[in-house]
């Protein structure tokens, strides 16, 4: 079975303090989901064409039914409401190739 996966890019991040809450609260959403974390904030970017070298994370579940499931939980969706007013990012969940 193919697994699931997160991407999230964030174009810009003015304030990164601001985005504390939202981090703890979705860390634990995640690891609660079965997610783990394959790259993250402090990690290395190499962005190309419209590509954007700010923060990127991308989280790995066991299948892309897991993945969306874990967007929609209960305990994602604390850590949504937590994201500060005007902050932008780029969300998808993903299915790998096998």
């Amino acid at each position: 079975m193919p697994k699931g996966y997160w991407v999230s890019v964030y174009p810009t991040i003015d304030d990164p303090e601001r985005l504390d809450v939202y981090n703890e609260l979705a860390g634990l959403a995640v690891t609660a989901a079965g997610g783990q974390v394959l790259a993250s904030v402090g990690g290395r970017v190499d962005a190309h064409e419209a590509g954007i070298a700010e923060r990127v994370v991308l989280i790995e579940f066991d299948s892309f039914e897991q993945a969306v499931a874990a967007r929609a939980s209960a305990a994602y969706q604390k850590a949504l409401a937590e994201l500060p007013d005007g902050f932008e990012r780029d969300f998808r969940i993903v299915e790998g190739l096998d």
